[in-house]
């Protein structure tokens, strides 16, 4: 065997600090700081500028300059967004003309739907399952899948005839849906459904053509407002599967159909980093297009976050 011997360190070169590029420095990087009775935009410019501070501040920037820029801002959501409770942060950025779209898997709405009627949803899974209640609730699939086939004829869509439906019935907690919201808005809401995920096709009253038909014309409602992307701005937020998937999907019509989307911003909020949100959200559609932004921490803090500064930033302008 090689007879090694320590290595001689007499000779190893240095250089200095001062010379060295880095990454990090008090000017640029450091947070300021904390003092009691900051302003919220105060806060913000507080924070450090690296990470996921950094990352929220170039998100908001780039949705506050796609707003200013009459360039849509679409927000795909999961269902664990609803039951958070976070539809009026959502909904105050509708109303602020902020979000142009929303579009949401069939949890999401049926949260939502919940939500607007009885003012609570997300039953204990596992205390029900195997007594075999799980998911049977009559006025939910009842409700909704009733909607969907009354409204059928009208050409609306999913999310559209549910909305409405909320509105017209009446229901006790309406200001807390966002189906509705985008309703009395008048902004596109698409529901993108995937048979045999949601509670309500368990239910009798599920029409799988009918349901199939709605939730199809809002994917080519969501795919016009895609075309429309240049300049704009994706939010994924909280979906790991199912929105990403549409979103890769009607991007590649647009782009096929020669609409040319480019220049546009897309960015994941969620509690993890997962494959298909990675590739489908933040990576493929802005490779050489855009740019795209992974905040990762819970949606109850960082949604928020998000939404108050980018209210702070169209007010200070």
């Amino acid at each position: 065997m090689h007879d090694y011997k320590q290595i001689d360190m007499s000779k190893v070169q240095t250089y200095s600090i001062k010379t060295r590029d880095n990454k990090v420095n008090v000017k640029d990087h450091f947070a300021s700081p904390v003092k009691l009775g900051q302003t919220f935009s105060g806060f913000l410019d507080q924070l450090p500028g690296v990470l996921g501070a950094e990352t929220i501040k170039s998100i908001v920037e780039s949705v506050v300059k796609s707003h200013r820029n009459g360039r849509p801002v679409i927000a795909a959501i999961g269902g664990h967004v609803i039951k958070c409770g976070l539809q009026p942060v959502l909904k105050s950025l509708i109303e602020a003309g902020v979000i142009s779209a929303v579009a949401m898997n069939g949890s999401a709405a049926i949260h939502d739907y919940e939500v607007s009627l009885a003012g609570a949803t997300s039953e204990d899974v596992g205390a029900v399952l195997h007594s075999g209640d799980f998911g049977f609730s009559d006025e939910t699939g009842g409700g909704i899948n009733t909607a969907l086939k009354q409204a059928e004829p009208t050409g609306v869509g999913f999310g559209e005839a549910v909305g409405r439906a909320i509105i017209n019935n009446k229901h006790p907690y309406s200001e807390y849906s966002l189906l509705a919201a985008c309703a009395e808005a008048d902004i596109p809401c698409t529901v993108h459904v995937a048979v045999g995920t949601d509670i309500i096709h368990q239910h009798p009253t599920m029409d799988g053509a009918v349901t199939g038909e709605m939730s199809y014309r809002d994917f080519r409602l969501l795919t016009s407002v895609v075309a429309d992307l240049s300049g704009g701005a994706w939010l994924n937020i909280g979906s790991a599967v199912i929105m990403p998937e549409v979103f890769l999907k009607a991007l590649s019509i647009a782009q096929n159909l020669g609409h040319h989307v480019e220049d546009f911003t897309t960015a994941n909020f969620d509690m993890i980093r997962h494959y298909r949100t990675q590739q489908n959200v933040v990576s493929r559609p802005v490779s050489g297009q855009g740019k795209g932004y992974n905040l990762i921490g819970h949606h109850e803090i960082n949604i928020p976050l998000f939404a108050q500064a980018v209210i702070e930033s169209l007010a200070t302008g």
